[in-house]
């Protein structure tokens, strides 16, 4: 108890806390990890920030909205999103609508399609090449699959390294725009964005999620290029130039 009595106490007041009796040298502990996660926390926003600012910089030169000053490419890449079992989400449409005016506009000779095909159940690209085929009457000749476009990163690797896209244009809504663009850009592609229009009008809390995800999507992006981080697969090359049939692996 003598002990006990001999250590002394000092009154620790943190703002919203409530009042804490706690030993002078653990009180000293306890402000020194308070001050240095603020300051980490202020380094790591201001990073991600400038991270954010530069990508946008950087990509917006090569952004178009408006189709009749797009410039021609051989290759429109398409990369995927959310579909159904039998449909595809209003995203995902935006995007084939964009693509389809390309080829019908001259603007591109090729389709990339890439997307999600990790499983038998759950099939992005299949989906988006039927509806391209059934709803646009785009030639199955012209429209290349990649089954392993897990990540816009991976899409665009792969499209380098798989199909050997030199130069092309990516349709995707504007929010995504500038991240596909970064990419394709530092991985050598000659790319343009074509954005592709909302045919739909989504939700105003929809798109502050999409924003918000997408700004910690290109801190993400940034270190992926940086460190050139490999994509879960590679595999055989297919040029986008070649026979098409060689993406496909069913025929509907």
């Amino acid at each position: 108890m003598k002990i006990l009595k001999s250590i002394t106490f000092k009154k620790i007041n943190f703002k919203g806390l409530p009042h804490l009796h706690l030993p002078e040298n653990l009180s000293r502990l306890l402000k020194k990890l308070f001050f240095a996660g603020f300051f980490t926390g202020i380094v790591i926003f201001l990073g991600a920030l400038a991270i954010n600012i530069y990508m946008i910089q950087y990509s917006k030169p090569y952004i178009y909205s408006d189709f009749s000053t797009l410039p021609k490419k051989y290759t429109v890449i398409v990369p995927g999103a959310r579909v159904y079992k039998n449909n595809i989400s209003f995203v995902v449409r935006d995007r084939l609508e964009a693509a389809s005016t390309c080829i019908n506009g001259g603007k591109a000779q090729k389709v990339l399609i890439s997307g999600d095909h990790g499983t038998k159940e759950y099939d992005e690209v299949n989906r988006m090449r039927l509806y391209m085929q059934n709803i646009y009457k785009t030639a199955g000749e012209i429209i290349f699959l990649d089954h392993a476009g897990f990540s816009t990163y991976e899409t665009m690797y792969r499209a380098k390294e798989i199909f050997c896209v030199n130069n092309a244009v990516v349709v995707t809504q504007r929010f995504h725009l500038t991240r596909s663009v970064y990419i394709a850009k530092k991985m050598g592609i000659d790319i343009v964005g074509f954005e592709a229009k909302e045919l739909n009008p989504y939700s105003a809390k929809i798109h502050r999620s999409w924003t918000i995800r997408e700004s910690l999507a290109r801190v993400k992006t940034f270190f992926l290029v940086l460190f050139k981080t490999k994509p879960t697969y590679l595999g055989q090359i297919i040029p986008i130039t070649g026979d098409s049939s060689a993406s496909w692996d069913m025929i509907k």
